[in-house]
């Protein structure tokens, strides 16, 4: 249960004697194959990197890939519920109208059942392992890792990386279990040692639609420094990239029409993408590639020299969010062209970091490249002189300072 030489709780053997050298032992549970999710990887190398022993349990893992040095990861169940893992980028077919209209009744089933099916085999997986913290990453995991916690007497830190009651929702509108989910969040979350998220826009909504004080910011930063360092930034924009998943609500319709009037600016997505919206889009003079390694998207971004930070306002996630797009921009020292919604364009405005468009207006988004193309010795200076503080090396020192503060709190805050 967690229990080592006879002591209690870890925090209980690190202040005994000090003649034993403690270990602490972090589970971490995310439904994703990890591999790709850069958010969870920088922080459980993090965690290693500081003497934190990490375990990963997974969904749909690639056999093939290679954690980070003091972590390891399992991985129980499939790559997703709709798509086999390693399908290819825009080879998908566009369904008939009664399979397109099965698909969104059905698809909100199907999730709930996947991701229950996942709790059930990473409880297994879970079982036997000694732990003295649970980080849950996503509400999907959620309540697993509050389960896990109790049962251990062990902090649970929740770490969301979006408002996940005002996240897009792809399938039927489910009313009911929405309003179930935000009750077990706001629950679950209230007992959590910490809480972590993305942005400062969703730590906001947290604590007043909650009443969580213990909300704190870690950003989807990018290290300082790339691989790609090497290839030079053009003395003026040559083209424009979109580096993230490509599928609906991330303006890939404006980014697509926009191109269509920037002759001469090459225009590419890159990233994974959703078979079937690819299918069915015109994607024009816009160019799309299959994803690529984090250091291959920052050398194809110092060569085009500007990066496409898009989403959609639709949904109230993407009014808050702070996509790594924009980080990852940073990170490659480029400006960036990025749609005028709340958070994002407080922060691209408080640092200077590019121009903004109108969301969904091709027109605003083809005008806002020729201004970044005009103003680009002033924003390329802005990003070299933002980097420092937009880094992942400033937010794993915050990262840390929460993992710190653990010993001295109650694993469930709500007990006596």
């Amino acid at each position: 249960m967690g229990e080592r030489g006879g002591c209690g709780r870890l925090w209980e053997c690190r202040l005994a004697s000090g003649l034993e050298q403690v270990v602490v032992k972090v589970l971490m549970l995310v439904i994703t194959s990890v591999a790709t999710d850069t958010r969870v990887v920088r922080e459980a190398a993090t965690l290693a990197g500081a003497g934190y022993e990490v375990h990963v349990i997974g969904r749909g893992v690639p056999l093939d890939w290679v954690a980070p040095v003091g972590v390891t990861v399992s991985s129980v169940g499939g790559a997703s519920v709709f798509q086999k893992a390693g399908a290819p980028v825009g080879g998908g077919r566009v369904l008939p109208v009664h399979l397109r209209a099965a698909r969104w009744a059905l698809l909100p089933q199907h999730r709930a059942s996947a991701f229950a099916a996942w709790a059930r085999a990473a409880r297994g997986d879970a079982g036997d392992r000694a732990f003295d913290v649970v980080h849950a990453h996503d509400f999907n995991t959620l309540e697993l890792g509050a389960e896990l916690a109790r049962e251990r007497g062990v902090p649970l830190v929740y770490d969301t990386h979006e408002l996940w009651s005002g996240r897009p929702r792809v399938g039927r509108p489910t009313p009911v279990r929405s309003v179930r989910e935000a009750r077990a969040e706001a629950e679950l979350g209230r007992r959590a040692a910490a809480v972590l998220t993305v942005g400062q826009g969703i730590a906001e909504a947290l604590r007043r639609r909650y009443g969580w004080p213990h909300v704190t910011v870690v950003h989807n930063s990018f290290p300082r420094g790339t691989a790609a360092e090497d290839v030079p930034l053009p003395t003026s924009p040559v083209g424009a990239v979109y580096a993230g998943r490509v599928a609906p609500y991330r303006e890939i319709e404006a980014i697509v029409a926009a191109a269509r009037q920037l002759p001469g600016l090459e225009i590419s997505l890159v990233g994974p993408s959703d078979d079937t919206y690819v299918a069915a889009l015109d994607r024009g003079p816009a160019r799309l590639r299959e994803a690529l390694p984090v250091d291959e998207v920052d050398a194809l971004l110092r060569r085009a020299g500007l990066a496409l930070v898009t989403h959609s306002d639709r949904w109230e996630n993407h009014r808050l969010a702070m996509p790594n797009k924009l980080f990852h921009a940073v990170r490659a020292g480029v400006p960036v062209v990025a749609t005028d919604v709340r958070e994002l364009a407080r922060v691209v405005r408080e640092h200077g970091l590019g121009t903004l468009y109108r969301p969904g207006d091709p027109e605003s988004l083809a005008a806002a490249v020729r201004e970044a193309i005009a103003r680009y010795p002033e924003l390329t200076d802005n990003v070299r002189a933002a980097e420092p503080l937009l880094s992942w090396e400033h937010d794993a020192e915050v990262l840390l300072g929460v993992y710190a503060t653990l010993a001295e709190k109650p694993a469930d805050p709500s007990a006596p």
